[in-house]
């Protein structure tokens, strides 16, 4: 297994368009981490916790989560990731991407740990400094080195 394997972004956001416009923006801010999109929760979760190569069997991830799903809140899902007995998953860092400005929802968000909060519509000043952020996350998010040869 390789240690020194990238991180991969998981991003969880339904609308098409911002998921696009996202993406555009983490390859202009120079991050070419691998990104796996979802647009709902229920998969997503499925991906994160049981999939051969998600964070939970294969090291680690960076998630982008929108709160407003078709099938589940963003606030369940960040829940669920941070649950005491989420397993590996629990350190993934959770960057939340929503419409919504609401000071208890944002409150919300960080008690449950959450990383960043970003409101879209995304102002790509306040997203390049967010993904710089996450730069500093894919950088310390190291897979622990068990030997090296």
């Amino acid at each position: 297994m390789n240690t020194h394997q990238s991180v991969s972004i998981v991003m969880i956001e339904d609308d098409e368009g911002h998921a696009r416009l996202i993406e555009k923006n983490i390859r202009r801010a120079g991050i070419l981490n691998d990104i796996k999109h979802f647009m709902d929760g229920t998969s997503a979760l499925d991906y994160l916790f049981n999939a051969a190569d998600g964070p939970n069997k294969n090291g680690p991830a960076l998630v982008l989560l929108d709160l407003n799903l078709p099938d589940m809140s963003g606030t369940d899902i960040l829940a669920k990731i941070k649950a005491p007995d989420a397993g590996p998953v629990r350190r993934a860092p959770v960057v939340v991407l929503t419409t919504t400005d609401d000071k208890v929802e944002i409150q919300r968000c960080y008690d449950l740990g959450c990383n960043v909060y970003i409101t879209k519509p995304v102002n790509y000043e306040s997203f390049a400094q967010a993904i710089r952020q996450l730069g500093l996350f894919l950088s310390v998010i190291q897979v622990p080195d068990i030997a090296e040869d």
